[in-house]
């Protein structure tokens, strides 16, 4: 039967004790009795017998362990007793295992083996060190910021165990409320009572055009070489924020574009400048993106980097670890960008 067991802390040394469950008629092989109670060992007398196992000399286990010798015998015998088997063949010149103790010593291994690991992997958590976190990402964010969030995070955390996942930035939002992420990394505004937020990044926008197209003789763009041009658009239900962005830009310059296309995802709208049906315009981070024949130039706006792009998590998560992740997505945001709300 497989064994169960329990961790508990007592007594001033904060011992680990582990009940183990056995068969609940144990006949011993050795004493020939049978016990109705289900035996318990302590984590300290595998401990005393795993030492004393592969020393086979009880001075030199005790030594190990540093404590004298009677107690650590009194220990292997309390544990012989309760297992019911003989463990230890012991003359006065050797100790050597027995089958029974062979077989054990692997078993006291491995579950002493687990117990400093759930200790170690509890302390972690406590202190932030480790744990799950689920993110969501937008599409864009994915190009450069996230990835760069990836690799600080598995150097920095490296138990801090990681789930993405690519949402809009309103499929984030339900998400955060449900429980089903801890971060999001998200397009403004972000107005909810619920959530505490961050901005993280603002980057520029640039011009993608067409190779061929006259507008790559400048060295930069303004955005009046957009009026009366073919543009391929944000959808306005896909891409709000990108979509409202622009369309406040254009308006505010008294700029109409001929739009020929609208498009939810970046990359789509690259593939179609690449196609050659008009000029796009979209964040800077954007340019990692490479299609053969599209090339970039920077845009003149106001303000210079109108993108953002904020972190949201809910007020009442309390989970060490998220903190600790936050913190590191403020270290990777430049102070300049930090916005904290």
């Amino acid at each position: 039967m497989a064994a169960v067991a329990r961790l508990a802390v007592g007594g001033s040394r904060a011992a680990a004790l582990a009940t183990v469950s056995l068969p609940k008629r144990l006949t011993s092989p050795v004493h020939g009795i049978t016990s109705g109670r289900y035996p318990m060992f302590e984590l300290s007398q595998l401990r005393c017998f795993v030492a004393t196992a592969e020393e086979l000399h009880f001075g030199r286990a005790a030594q190990r362990l540093n404590m004298t010798q009677p107690p650590l015998s009194r220990q292997v015998q309390l544990l012989e007793r309760i297992l019911g088997v003989t463990l230890l063949d012991r003359t006065s010149r050797s100790v050597r295992l027995t089958p029974a103790g062979r077989a054990f010593l692997l078993e006291a291994r491995r579950i002493l083996r687990l117990a400093e690991s759930a200790a170690l992997a509890t302390r972690r958590i406590a202190v932030g060190d480790a744990g799950q976190i689920a993110i969501g990402f937008t599409a864009a964010s994915g190009y450069n910021f996230l990835p760069s969030l990836v690799i600080l995070s598995r150097a920095r955390l490296p138990n801090a165990d990681l789930t993405l996942r690519e949402m809009v930035t309103r499929e984030q939002v339900e998400a955060l409320l449900t429980g089903r992420i801890d971060i999001g990394l998200v397009r403004p505004p972000m107005e909810r009572a619920e959530f505490a937020t961050a901005r993280v990044l603002t980057e520029p926008l640039v011009a993608a055009l067409p190779t061929g197209d006259p507008r790559l003789a400048k060295a930069s763009l303004a955005l009046a070489d957009f009026d009366d041009a073919p543009l391929i658009m944000y959808s306005a239900e896909g891409a709000g924020y990108f979509h409202n962005m622009l369309t406040t830009l254009f308006d505010a310059n008294g700029v109409t574009p001929h739009y020929v296309q609208h498009v939810t995802q970046i990359h789509s709208m690259l593939a179609l400048v690449h196609a050659g049906l008009g000029a796009a315009l979209v964040p800077e981070a954007a340019m990692s993106l490479h299609f053969d024949d599209v090339q970039y130039r920077p845009v003149e706006t106001t303000p210079d980097r109108p993108v953002e792009l904020y972190m949201a998590w809910r007020k009442d998560n309390d989970s060490p670890i998220l903190q600790s992740f936050i913190d590191l997505c403020m270290a990777e945001a430049s102070p300049a960008e930090t916005l904290v709300d």
